[in-house]
């Protein structure tokens, strides 16, 4: 095959060969990623609007997205960011990255500043007349719901305080700093309210840790790495059915199982053919019975006729 290649000036980027020619991902993931690493550095486009752009049908799109996740081109998570907002933050790479290193690029991204409302300009009125301080006075109207007991905390809050609080039970080189403890059991209350467990929670972690001798240079990053996003609930396996069978004890040419209904030990052919067999004993006893008695009266009456021979007086002629 021939090839006639001519080097573009501009308007091009630099795609790995291994990248190109990589066996697990499809056109479209190669798509969106080269589509991405194309775009200037102070562009910020999510990985949606790149697929909206490109054409890309939304199934297509959360394929290829899964096997860019798969394969370490990109990663997503959710942060706090300045003023409590939460936001989903996104990264591309053109080479494959491991959790621990995406811990520290995003824990050396800049911070975007939270937007702020303008303030008003000096001499202008806010709307509406001026009202007399309401401190010291009873409320106008009756709140709706009752403010002196205010409600219990979540479940799943409580026990996603108590899972980030015992982090470095888990493994001692998991020292997050205090700060980052409500947004992480935020992230992993989103665990539990899902349907995990806390030790599902904590398998999570324990599976995305460096080898053990390793160091963690920021726990806390890595931790929110991990717990970013929320894998689907494993459903549990149902036990293959002949876990459920039995081996019948009754006399086959060859071993028979079948699946009991309660505690017996016959399958439903032995069962029905021991049931046929006492009914047609309980049936024949009965007949047996009555030919025993028709004997019993035939030989008393064969007896009485032979007795009155014997006893028989004869006289003689005159």
């Amino acid at each position: 095959m021939f090839r006639h290649v001519i080097p573009p000036a501009r308007f091009y980027s630099q795609v790995p060969n291994d990248l190109i020619r990589h066996p697990r991902l499809n056109s479209d993931a190669f798509r969106l990623l080269s589509w991405q690493l194309s775009l200037p550095a102070d562009k910020h486009e999510s990985l949606s609007a790149t697929a909206e752009r490109a054409g890309i049908k939304p199934k297509a799109f959360q394929r290829a997205k899964q096997q860019l996740k798969d394969e370490g081109y990109f990663h997503e998570w959710k942060e706090q960011g300045p003023g409590g907002l939460w936001r989903t933050r996104q990264l591309v790479s053109n080479v494959p990255l491991t959790a621990e290193e995406v811990a520290q690029l995003s824990e050396a991204a800049p911070v975007e500043p939270a937007p702020t409302a303008p303030e008003p300009a000096a001499g202008e009125r806010t709307v509406g007349e001026p009202k007399d301080p309401s401190v010291g006075r009873h409320p106008e109207e009756t709140p709706g719901v009752n403010t002196s007991n205010p409600p219990p905390p979540d479940q799943a809050d409580t026990e996603a305080r108590q899972l980030v609080a015992a982090l470095r039970e888990l493994d001692p080189r998991l020292c997050v700093p205090r700060g980052m403890l409500r947004q992480l059991a935020a992230l992993a209350a989103q665990w539990l309210r899902l349907g995990h467990t806390p030790e599902a929670v904590r398998d999570g972690i324990r599976r995305g840790l460096p080898a053990v001798g390793e160091s963690i240079h920021r726990p806390g990053g890595l931790v929110r790495y991990l717990l970013r996003e929320v894998p689907p609930v494993e459903a549990r396996p149902e036990p293959p059915r002949v876990a459920l069978m039995r081996e019948c004890t009754g006399e086959h040419t060859q071993p028979r199982l079948f699946r009991p209904v309660a505690d017996e030990g016959l399958c439903p052919d032995c069962r029905q053919d021991r049931a046929r067999a006492t009914q047609t004993e309980a049936t024949a006893r009965p007949a047996t019975g009555v030919r025993a008695a028709v004997r019993g009266a035939a030989a008393a009456r064969a007896a009485m006729r032979g007795g009155a021979g014997h006893d028989q007086v004869v006289y003689p002629a005159s």
